[in-house]
Order: structure tokens, then sequence, then C-alpha cells
């Protein structure tokens, strides 16, 4: 089941008993001012990237107040970003390294995800680069490749899933396809009509085929 609403995150964690949810897979802001871009005009193809219009939601972290809320309603977390969170995070051998596949000046090669889970830091590759050609709305979105790695990675038959930051949706359709139960908020009324039009187009599309 897909629960997915249109909120802040404090004001759906707040319903939540402790440890309510299993696992929480989040991607915030990471304060960095990159909620928008222009389309590179690089001739060399591999810079190119989509145009998304600067929406200003980047130029802070979230606070003290949502990481404490976070890690009471749910057993274990992994967060995107960590690396920027680690005043709110404990110490971890348990990183994640997405390798993009995108190795040049201007981009990093990756990114990081902060887990509390103990275990041994792990590698993904999956390039994401073929998004560009996507019909993509949101200027971070991530794979559902990705979100399906990671519930094949760090989630058990039956959990539980929390996203506070739904952003385009990819969770949403990952926990579809897998048989997960999502939780899910996302601020930006823009961004929630979108994400949740192409998650109806995807399980609509699902029950065609079945």
């Amino acid at each position: 089941m897909l629960t997915i609403t249109n909120e802040d995150n404090i004001d759906l964690m707040s319903r939540y008993p402790d440890n309510y949810f299993d696992l929480a897979i989040v991607d915030p802001p990471y304060g960095l001012g990159i909620d928008g871009q222009k389309k590179s005009i690089n001739k060399n193809s591999k810079h190119n990237r989509k145009e998304h219009t600067k929406k200003n939601w980047d130029f802070e972290i979230p606070t003290k107040n949502y990481f404490n809320e976070l890690k009471r309603v749910s057993k274990n977390q992994i967060v995107w970003g960590g690396n920027y969170f680690t005043e709110y995070l404990h110490s971890t051998k348990a990183w994640i390294f997405w390798y993009k596949g995108q190795n040049d000046l201007t981009m990093s090669d990756g990114e990081m995800a902060w887990t509390s889970f103990n275990k041994v830091t792990r590698q993904i590759e999956i390039n994401r680069a073929n998004l560009i050609g996507q019909n993509t709305f949101h200027p971070t979105e991530k794979p559902i490749k990705l979100y399906k790695w990671l519930l094949s990675n760090y989630a058990n038959e039956g959990d539980k899933i929390l996203d506070t930051h739904l952003g385009s949706g990819s969770i949403a359709i990952a926990c579809h396809d897998y048989g997960f139960d999502l939780t899910a908020c996302e601020l930006d009324k823009e961004y929630f009509d979108k994400a949740m039009q192409r998650i109806n187009n995807h399980t609509a599309q699902i029950k065609m085929f079945q």
C-alpha cells in the first residue's frame, strides 16, 4: 500500500508512535542551493542536463528536530547526503556510495548515503545520465533501480517504509513493484501532483499487463 500526502514531514511523523516504521529511506535537502538548473550549453553531450526551475528549497539542511523525529519513528534509516548532516548523525561504517558514471569536471562522481545498519560500506553503480532523456520534473531525481537495490539489500519482507521527501516518487514505484508498504510525503504541491501522476501512470500500466 502506498500512503502519500502533501504535507510537512514533521506533521506526518508526529502522528506515528516510536519505531512504527522498519526503515526510513530519505533524501533531504543538502543545503547546496542546487534545487534548479539551466541546461548546459556544452557541446559535449555528456555534460547535457535537464532544465529545472529554481524553487529555493535547497539552501538549508533539515533541523535537529527533523533527525530526532526520523530516528524516533523508524528502527533503521538510510539518509542520502548523510555527509552533509554529520552533526546530527552518529558515526557509521555502513555508508553507501552511489557511483553515477558521470565523470567530468562539473559534477561529482557519486553521492553518499548514511545508514544506521551494522554492515560494511557498499557501492552501487547506476548511470544517472539516462535520466536526461526522460520526462523528469525534479532536479535531484534518483533512479527507480537505485531504490530497488536499497530495498533488496536493506529491507526485509513485510517492512513498513518511510520517505519524508518524496520528490519525483521513484521510491514509491520501487515499493509498489516490490510489494512494500510506503508512507511518504512531499511539501511542494507541484512536485506532489507530478509525482502522483507518475506513480498512478506506472501502477495503471502494471495492472494492464497482469
